[in-house]
C-alpha cells in the first residue's frame, strides 16, 4: 500500500454517515474531484476527469464532519492518502481513500459560519441518531434531485 499527505478539494458526493465504533466515532463520505483545464480551441474551461475517494473521519473530527458537511457541500480534505490494489473476480481494481487530518468547507466557494465545540458536544453528536447508509456510487452528471431524496437542512449561521 501505497501512503502520502495530501490536500483534496472537491465536492461530497455522499452524504456523510458516522458510527461509534470501540475505538470511537468514525465517519466517512465519497468525494468526488474532477480537473479542469483551459481549453484553446474552445476558449473556455472545461470540465476533465471526475475521480472519486472515501474520506475517513475519526474520533472529533468524524463528530464534527457528521454535524457540518451535507451532500453537494464543496470541501477541502488534508490527509493521508492510501491507494490500494485489489484483484476481485479476475480483475484488478484500484480504490483510494484518505484518512482525513482536517476537513473543512471550500470557501473561495461560498461562506461558513465556524462553531468551536464544547468537548462533552463531541461525544453527543458522534451518538446522534444513525442514517441508513447511503448508496456510494454518485449519481450520474447532470442527473435531477426527486422527493425521495433525503435533504439535510443546514445548520444555523452557515449560509
Amino acid at each position: 500500500m501505497n501512503e502520502t499527505m495530501v490536500c483534496v478539494v472537491g465536492n461530497v458526493a455522499t452524504q456523510p454517515v458516522c458510527k461509534e465504533l470501540a475505538t470511537g466515532s468514525s465517519a466517512r463520505f465519497r468525494l468526488a474531484v474532477t480537473s479542469r483545464y483551459w481549453d484553446r480551441e474552445k476558449n473556455e474551461w472545461t470540465d476533465g476527469h471526475t475521480n472519486f475517494f472515501t474520506v475517513w473521519a475519526r474520533r472529533a473530527l468524524a463528530a464534527n464532519v457528521a454535524s457540518s458537511v451535507a451532500l453537494g457541500d464543496p470541501v477541502v480534505v488534508h490527509g493521508r492518502l492510501k491507494v490500494r490494489t485489489e484483484q476481485r473476480d479476475g480483475q484488478s481494481r484500484v480504490s483510494a481513500d484518505v484518512d482525513a487530518i482536517a476537513v473543512g468547507h471550500d470557501l473561495s466557494r461560498g461562506t461558513s459560519a465556524f462553531r468551536r465545540t464544547a468537548r462533552g458536544e463531541v461525544a453527543i453528536a458522534a451518538k446522534s441518531p444513525s442514517r441508513p447508509e447511503p448508496a456510494w456510487e454518485a449519481p450520474p452528471p447532470g442527473s435531477v434531485l426527486d422527493a425521495t431524496t433525503e435533504l439535510r437542512p443546514e445548520p444555523a449561521g452557515v449560509t
